[in-house]
């Protein structure tokens, strides 16, 4: 109990003395309130050869030794300066954030851009916080520049995962002090399941009554349609597109009649011995391997369903429903 109440007053604490607020949409600068900075231990022990320098030339009056004392001490300030000088007024925003598989490293992008007249050099940027690997980069960013900044993250479970907190730290130029800052960009990535490594082959293709999204029989041509996301590319009418020109829009072959087989991926069909995840697991498999195949499959889970297709519009609306079963999104 004593563990939790000092943590919890440790973490409201750090809230307040480095304003560590919910995470912030859109680009953020960081101003002067929002960048701190102390002596790093090589800068303590600066400062302690400081103070017996001036007690020895001040003890055995020597001129010399003051001016060498009162050098050091200048320079010390002016690099205060410009630690404090390299890590204000950065401006950052969100970049792209794909999504990824349960079990692999999430990529966030973050941009991060110096319109001032001055260099930044040796900015460290990582991500912070409790079970956070130590993962820091460093970056230059050129005068009235822009850097692209790739930070990695775990994840673990399926389903929306929010970009952690953001620190930025730097001792440039001479080690004696450290500035940083800290930045919760409002930007997350949707975490699909993870493959099932061994599953079963994908179901067997059933007779199923013919429909205008390609789940027809293709023995009788009907004519043209306009393009339709998850059409297969082998059913684009090339000679009909070529004639419409540059700006013409795409349309597909259209065929009717007769029973096709069509390859359905079913939640509910799957044996209710196995868990729900174990499920979500084995499906994510099944779509990534219709694709590979080239093999048009329907798909329904819960609530949502969507005919025989491919295509890339189609293999997300499914990944995305299993990412996102059982939650809100």
């Amino acid at each position: 109990m004593l563990a939790a109440l000092t943590h919890g007053l440790r973490d409201t604490t750090s809230r307040w003395l480095f304003r560590l607020n919910g995470a912030e949409a859109g680009e953020v600068v960081l101003g002067q309130r929002r960048v701190f900075i102390l002596p790093t231990r090589a800068g303590l022990g600066f400062a302690l050869l400081l103070i017996l320098l001036f007690i020895g030339a001040v003890n055995y009056n020597l001129a010399m030794g003051l001016a060498l004392t009162f050098f050091l001490t200048s320079t010390a300030l002016v690099a205060m300066h410009l630690t404090f000088r390299n890590l204000a007024y950065l401006h950052l925003a969100p970049g792209r954030a794909n999504p990824v598989h349960a079990g692999e490293e999430a990529q966030f992008e973050l941009h991060l851009s110096n319109r001032r007249r001055h260099g930044r050099y040796a900015v460290w940027v990582g991500f912070t916080g409790d079970g956070m690997p130590r993962r820091e980069q460093p970056f230059d960013i050129p005068a009235e520049g822009a850097c692209l900044v790739t930070l990695q993250a775990p994840a673990v479970r399926r389903g929306w995962l929010d970009a952690p907190r953001i620190k930025l730290h730097t001792s440039f130029p001479l080690g004696l002090l450290r500035a940083w800052s800290y930045w919760h960009p409002a930007q997350r990535v949707l975490v699909y399941p993870q493959p099932e490594e061994h599953a079963p082959p994908l179901p067997a293709a059933e007779a199923m009554p013919g429909d205008d999204r390609g789940g027809a029989g293709q023995d009788d041509f009907a004519g043209v349609r306009a393009y339709q996301a998850g059409d297969s590319m082998k059913r684009l009418a090339w000679r009909q597109i070529a004639r419409l020109g540059r700006d013409g829009a795409l349309v597909s072959k259209h065929f009717e009649g007769g029973a096709a087989s069509e390859m359905r991926l079913d939640f509910a069909a799957l044996p209710a011995s196995i868990d729900i995840e174990t499920r979500l697991s084995r499906m994510t498999r099944w779509v990534i391997e219709a694709e590979t195949r080239n093999l048009p499959y329907a798909f329904r889970l819960g609530g949502f369903s969507s005919p025989a297709a491919l295509g890339g519009a189609h293999r997300e609306a499914c990944l995305r429903a299993l990412a996102l079963y059982g939650a809100d999104a």
